[in-house]
């Protein structure tokens, strides 16, 4: 697949006389992108730059360095002709004790649209819509989730880190959501298994109400990372967490497509955007959504059923 990309000039005037100093490259992949911004005035701070909303993965006293997936740092996906482009800004935001103005400069990487993506307004007979194909993980994570956990087994009152993740590949970017999660003391669910519900009522982390457990904030749209706190349900047995996780269009959030956790005198609130959490406002009674179609239709998402485990809770006190 042949990339190609277009750098306007500027695109605020307070701009102009300051790019005459520095000098954007710019490397598109089917997947990622590298923004190199070099930087001729001794007096900015490189670390002030971001990308849309990821910082620099780099930088040094003329350089900032980013190099990241287009599922991360909001880029923006239009579709146009035979074309399918992303698109972002590249700001500088200047502080208060610098001389530097901030500015905005636009980064665009535009590919030939493959000749099997359709956009969402069409129904082709394939399960996802886009390229590639969805591959789900879930996993016991180390105390920072830099790596895998070294040990199955957890403390009464620990964290129990869970990292899932979709790898995309080149599908169009979707985003990662927890559905539901319960407990159980077998590798497989029966009607009459003594389940502890972990996470319900279309993605609300109900164990949150009564523990300290929560999402932590998102570092990739493919990825959600949980960090729940170790119960009494199975205790000194061995336990398997059952989920059902959801790869979902990221503009297609409702009741029923969300990440909500309990904040203690804050209630119910939304991991993506605060300023949405009415949507976990169901979480207390029951999340319908209104649409006539849902997701095993396969117009807007994907979901995969996955267990971990298994794993030991032990109490220590006893």
């Amino acid at each position: 697949m042949m990339a190609f990309f277009w750098q306007r000039a500027v695109v605020l005037s307070l701009a102009a006389a300051m790019l005459v100093y520095a000098d954007m490259k710019l490397d598109c992949s089917p997947d990622t992108v590298t923004v190199v911004w070099t930087e001729g005035r001794s007096q900015a701070d490189l670390s002030l730059f971001r990308l849309g909303s990821c910082f620099p993965t780099s930088f040094s006293a003329t350089q900032a360095v980013f190099r990241v997936d287009f599922n991360d740092c909001n880029f923006r996906r239009l579709v146009t002709g035979d074309y399918l482009m992303y698109s972002n800004d590249l700001t500088y935001g200047s502080s208060s004790d610098s001389q530097s103005l901030a500015f905005t400069h636009p980064v665009v990487c535009a590919f030939a649209r493959p000749k099997d993506w359709y956009p969402m307004i069409y129904d082709p007979v394939f399960s996802t819509h886009g390229v590639g194909h969805l591959v789900f993980h879930i996993a016991l994570m180390n105390d920072d989730f830099s790596g895998p956990a070294e040990s199955t087994t957890f403390a009464l009152g620990s964290f129990i880190p869970i990292m899932a993740s979709v790898s995309q590949k080149t599908h169009q970017p979707l985003l990662l959501l927890l559905e539901e999660c319960v407990a159980a003391t077998t590798p497989e669910l029966q009607p009459e298994s003594p389940v502890y519900p972990i996470i319900a009522n279309k993605g609300c982390l109900v164990d949150s109400r009564m523990s300290g457990s929560k999402f932590e904030p998102r570092q990739k749209s493919s990825e959600l990372q949980l960090s729940l706190q170790a119960f009494r349900f199975g205790l000194g047995q061995e336990v398997f967490i059952h989920c059902k996780l959801v790869a979902w269009d990221p503009n297609g959030l409702d009741s029923t497509k969300k990440a909500c956790h309990y904040v203690k005198e804050h209630g119910w609130e939304l991991l993506d955007n605060y300023a949405y959490s009415t949507l976990c406002d169901c979480c207390d009674s029951d999340c319908k959504s209104r649409r006539t179609r849902n997701i095993e239709s396969g117009t807007r998402g994907v979901a995969q059923k996955a267990v971990l485990g298994p794993l030991t809770i032990t109490d220590e006190t006893s």
